[in-house]
């Protein structure tokens, strides 16, 4: 029997045996026929997931990896982006040290994005070629209304691309890439897809595409023009991590069978579960009631002894996150996604009470 904690962090998250199993198949060649069929399967798949009638595409690379591809080949000289968090302030980062003119409008951690305030920003950082920001942001669990910052970027600025970063809720909460008019979203394999960390799973707009065609500079490994040129003949430009492609196929064909409608609404259930439970213990959320994440909970601690708190319910079999950057020891924060249920959770937060009472 397997010692290690159940992962309750908000990624890597718990990946399921089936899945594990999925990634030992033997390796085939990734020019062959066999290869070809399983592009093919994962693109098929893989479109509903981001809503999405045009391009989708798989790199061996992690989330940050596609921050930079889409900066590099969706940008020649300025962009802005909206930061509200860790990880919205490091895609600023990215695209300053790919040597862009970045515009960024730096909010307080904690805070949704306000669309109003989004468009105002866009409007008066002058001509970008595109304005990037994150849907849910990891580290304080601050979920953001997509579409109606996408609605206020293209009334500020039509000619810019909008990149949106949707890490940890693709495939914990519906996204609607053509409805909303997305240029390109970007995941990584460990959150909501509850897969082994190594992939990057990415949508582009044909209006992305035809832009990045003129951008300069956009290196190799990470030319999002040569990858779906690739891909549309069902390869991929360099050698994939091949069995991570079985596992993700895998899991696309169990969300099919788990319906995302339903698959939502488990995570849907399980936020309000941590949020009860939180509440009645003292924790309120980090966010406003409004921006709270349907997949990672981000809740303040008081006064308690939080790096004390995750060591006492790892001890139990249970591993949480403390906080992230600044917030550690402010806040601590449970990963509710991927492949975790109810029930799971229910073991979990019966964990964390007897770990509070022996605090």
């Amino acid at each position: 029997m397997s010692t290690q904690p159940r992962l309750w962090i908000p990624g890597p998250t718990h990946v399921r045996p089936e899945i594990l199993q999925a990634c030992a198949r033997p390796t085939i060649g990734h020019r062959g026929s066999a290869m070809k069929s399983l592009v093919a399967s994962i693109d098929q798949r893989l479109k509903p997931l981001f809503g999405t009638k045009q391009h989708v595409l798989v790199l061996t690379a992690s989330g940050s990896a596609a921050w930079e591809a889409a900066i590099r080949c969706g940008v020649q000289e300025r962009w802005a982006a909206v930061t509200h968090g860790a990880f919205s302030e490091r895609w600023a980062a990215t695209g300053k040290e790919c040597g862009k003119q970045t515009s960024v409008l730096a909010l307080e951690w904690g805070r949704g994005l306000d669309p109003a305030a989004v468009g105002r920003f866009v409007k008066a950082a002058g001509p970008v070629e595109a304005v990037a920001f994150v849907e849910n942001e990891t580290s304080t669990g601050a979920y953001s209304d997509v579409g109606a910052i996408a609605r206020a970027v293209r009334e500020a600025a039509p000619q810019a691309l909008i990149f949106v970063d949707c890490v940890s809720t693709l495939a914990g909460a519906p996204f609607q890439f053509d409805e909303w008019g997305i240029d390109l979203a970007l995941a990584s394999s460990q959150k909501c897809l509850a897969l082994p960390p190594g992939l990057a799973v990415v949508a582009l707009s044909q209006r992305f595409l035809d832009r990045a065609r003129s951008v300069t500079g956009r290196g190799y490994y990470l030319d999002l023009v040569r990858a779906q040129e690739d891909w549309s003949k069902q390869q991929t430009p360099a050698t994939p991590a091949v069995n991570l492609f079985y596992a993700l196929d895998e899991q696309l064909q169990a969300f099919e069978r788990e319906t995302l409608a339903a698959r939502f609404a488990r995570h849907r259930t399980m936020a309000e579960m941590v949020h009860r439970w939180s509440l009645e213990r003292g924790f309120p959320s980090f966010v406003a009631e409004e921006h709270r994440s349907p997949t990672t909970a981000c809740r303040s601690a008081g006064k308690l002894d939080t790096a004390t708190f995750v060591k006492g319910l790892k001890a139990r079999g249970h591993e949480i996150s403390d906080g992230y950057g600044k917030l550690k020891g402010q806040t601590f924060r449970i990963g509710h996604l991927g492949d975790h249920k109810p029930e799971d959770l229910a073991e979990l937060l019966r964990a964390a009470d007897e770990t509070l009472r022996a605090l």
